[in-house]
């Protein structure tokens, strides 16, 4: 397959012309998605994202690869109900200071609830945007009028992941349908909030059913600003424990792909990257990924420690300031 030579934005790929793309030789693919990349992006512009959970576990949805899921009992995990706002502000401070620059909220409710907990959360947004930071939260499905009022709070974005493709989604999750992911984000993008949406590989899903999510997510106009490609982490416990990691490859490919079909978008290196080498995860920013969540646990699992994150972003610098760090 050529490299693009006119860089358009397009709304209307096909799920084949997808699998195309992420099927051609691995050097070519990532070769495109670069020159992709650094026509729509300042490669050194690699944002870092902390992500909290601010209410832990007792989720009634069934999604096979969550260990928050009321209906997996044999995870091991500790219940936390809703932080209070001053703590989860304190986590905002300290991964400012680390150097975040946009903190990610997360709770675990199948749809987000009204009354005090959801004025909590439009307080937390609001103390996140006087720290000079980006808010994001996901807090399962919200509705329209919700999300006017985070939007009013200053909410930058809400994340809401599809998943996977569509023809796969219900081999992952039979209590929420699609169709209700696409009017949570019809709610998101009607309130002009930013869209973050992504989904998981390594769930046993086909390459067809990737390059279907991807279809789904690139047929919004605009394209999503912000699409994380997580890779499963298999939690003891949950349905799909017994899976193996995912060749590091396949994560590159599924990055690459990602830039190429919605250039404008932040493509997030998201869950999973801690069983990534330095050089595959500076791999997959070759290949466009521009954003990573920064700190040692996503919402219940774990992350990249700070200084391995650190020892990376000093591996991407120029030649000259790496020298004089380490010396």
């Amino acid at each position: 397959m050529n490299a693009p030579t006119d860089f358009s934005l397009r709304y209307d790929w096909g799920v084949e012309e997808i699998v195309a793309i992420h099927d051609q030789p691995l050097l070519d693919l990532v070769a495109q998605a670069n020159a992709v990349h650094r026509r729509f992006h300042d490669v050194s512009d690699v944002q870092k994202a902390a992500l909290l959970s601010i209410k832990t576990g007792g989720c009634p949805e069934d999604c096979s690869y969550c260990p928050q899921s009321a209906h997996h009992r044999e995870v091991k995990l500790d219940r936390v109900d809703l932080m209070e706002t001053a703590d989860v502000l304190g986590a905002a401070k300290t991964a400012r200071e680390a150097g975040a620059d946009r903190f990610c909220m997360g709770a675990a409710w199948r749809s987000a609830p009204e009354g005090k907990r959801f004025d909590a959360v439009l307080d937390m947004v609001r103390g996140v945007r006087a720290l000079g930071m980006e808010a994001c939260v996901t807090l399962g499905m919200i509705n329209e009028s919700q999300a006017k009022r985070l939007v009013d709070a200053g909410l930058t974005a809400y994340n809401h992941n599809l998943d996977t493709g569509p023809e796969f989604y219900n081999e992952i999750i039979t209590t929420r349908t699609y169709q209700d992911r696409l009017d949570t984000l019809k709610a998101v993008r009607g309130a002009g909030l930013e869209m973050c949406c992504g989904g998981i590989i390594g769930m046993g899903e086909s390459v067809k059913d990737r390059a279907g999510m991807l279809q789904t997510l690139a047929s919004f106009d605009p394209h999503p600003e912000s699409v994380p490609i997580n890779a499963l982490v298999a939690v003891e416990g949950t349905p799909l424990a017994g899976r193996a990691q995912i060749d590091p490859l396949d994560l590159v490919r599924m990055i690459a792909t990602t830039r190429i079909v919605m250039p404008k978008a932040r493509v997030r290196l998201s869950a999973g990257r801690s069983s990534l080498s330095r050089e595959a995860q500076i791999l997959c920013l070759v290949a466009g990924a521009n954003s990573i969540f920064y700190g040692e646990k996503l919402l219940t699992t774990g992350n990249a420690g700070v200084n391995e994150d650190d020892a990376l972003f000093a591996a991407l610098a120029a030649r000259e300031a790496t020298a004089s760090a380490a010396s």
